[in-house]
């Protein structure tokens, strides 16, 4: 399955003149087969020695490129840091409030329900809805345990 992402994805942007270099290439794999939501510094720790010419800034300019071409999003974490993470299947998140842990929620009524949104956002504002990051908050249950909270 990750093959067939990685292959989508670069074709989507081949179709849009996106130059593939060696390093966006890592970069997306490592996206697409990481689902640890990663910083810009934790991407270039894990790849600075098995990449050549890769850089803080390289990193950084590729995630904003994979921003761009909506492959990537960007995800404030409570603690001001930013994590990024491979949109291949729509998908929302949980973020702890205690530790700050993202997760992936993927649910088969997902689609349909940030189709209602768009729909019922433009119908209350006006606005034309051009994406959505949808968050939702709570405690994990690693730390439910450790705050002795499971009920």
């Amino acid at each position: 399955m990750a093959e067939a992402e990685f292959d989508r994805a670069l074709d989507h942007l081949r179709e849009n003149k996106v130059r593939l270099t060696p390093q966006r290439k890592t970069i997306l794999n490592y996206l697409i087969n990481h689902h640890t939501h990663p910083s810009v510094e934790m991407i270039y720790d894990d790849l600075k020695d098995s990449v050549a010419n890769i850089s803080m800034a390289t990193v950084y300019n590729t995630l904003k490129l994979f921003v761009d071409y909506n492959l990537v999003i960007e995800l404030k974490n409570g603690d001001g840091s930013t994590h990024f993470d491979y949109f291949g299947h729509p998908h929302y998140h949980v973020v702890c409030d205690n530790c700050g842990k993202i997760s992936d929620v993927f649910d088969e009524h997902f689609t349909e329900i940030t189709k209602e949104l768009t729909v019922m956002t433009h119908e209350k504002t006006g606005y034309l809805v051009t994406g959505n990051n949808i968050e939702v908050h709570g405690i994990c249950p690693e730390c439910q345990r450790k705050l002795h909270l499971n009920r």
